[in-house]
């Protein structure tokens, strides 16, 4: 008996002495804040996009993100504005990574489009993601502007052939604060809800025609164009023009 108390005395004393593993804080497993919020005006609305957190605070993976919650406020004036008081942001919507609903995504963006806004009114948004657990990540970066009145829209047709659909548009008149940068082209199969929320090119094409190469034959197109001008030093986009669709023909 006393032979055995001695080997688990000496047993409990080997497994206190062995080395612990590092504590990791509670806040180190929230989701790494969103560094890549912004926000562009296309129209009316303000479309608010990020990147969703890949890791937490701590560099591990994080397989179990439940959404986001999207905050916006009113800038106001030097004198009143105040981004630290407790009213200043409210919540415009939470997001469900899984079930979308009225938000969208697009490659590993995602986009939330906000409406209700006051022209001449200046706008700041942040963001927060939030695990299944319920814990939050700390406060994305600020992404700010001011909302202005859009560029007229452009007037759209397409004409199709055998290897491509041709665009050509009317060109828009400056508006009188601002100057037209170019145009963004969107387009979609007529099979699809919505246009893409990527323009079709990268940066906006400075001419009013546009061959769209590549199609696949037997589909059916619709394309949109939006007016690029910059107002007050940042790029902003009219409303959609009309829609106009065309498909590959057949060879001769």
């Amino acid at each position: 008996m006393k032979r055995l108390l001695v080997t688990l005395l000496a047993i409990l004393s080997l497994a206190a002495c062995g080395k612990k593993g590092a504590l990791i804080p509670p806040e180190a497993m929230a989701p790494a804040p969103i560094g890549d919020l912004q926000t562009a005006q296309r129209g009316e609305a303000f479309y608010i996009s990020w990147s969703a957190p890949t890791k937490d605070d701590a560099g591990r993976p994080l397989p179990d993100l439940a959404g986001f919650m999207i905050y916006r406020r009113e800038v106001l004036p030097p004198a009143e504005d105040c981004e630290e008081c407790p009213t200043a942001y409210h919540l415009i919507k939470s997001v469900d990574a899984e079930y979308l609903q009225d938000t969208f995504r697009s490659d590993s963006r995602f986009f939330f489009i906000g409406a209700d806004l006051k022209t001449d009114t200046t706008y700041q948004f942040k963001a927060i993601s939030v695990k299944r657990d319920g814990i939050e990540s700390g406060p994305s970066n600020r992404a700010r502007r001011k909302k202005v009145t859009p560029p007229d829209v452009t007037t759209l047709k397409a004409v199709s052939t055998p290897t491509s659909i041709l665009l050509e548009w009317q060109p828009v008149t400056p508006p009188g604060n601002g100057k037209v940068e170019g145009y963004h082209i969107y387009r979609k199969q007529r099979s699809e809800a919505n246009f893409s929320l990527q323009p079709l090119t990268g940066t906006p094409l400075t001419g009013v025609k546009y061959e769209d190469l590549g199609q696949e034959r037997g589909v059916t197109y619709l394309y949109g164009v939006r007016t690029v001008a910059k107002i007050n030093g940042e790029l902003v986009e009219s409303a959609l023009s009309n829609e106009a669709e065309g498909a590959l023909t057949q060879p001769e």
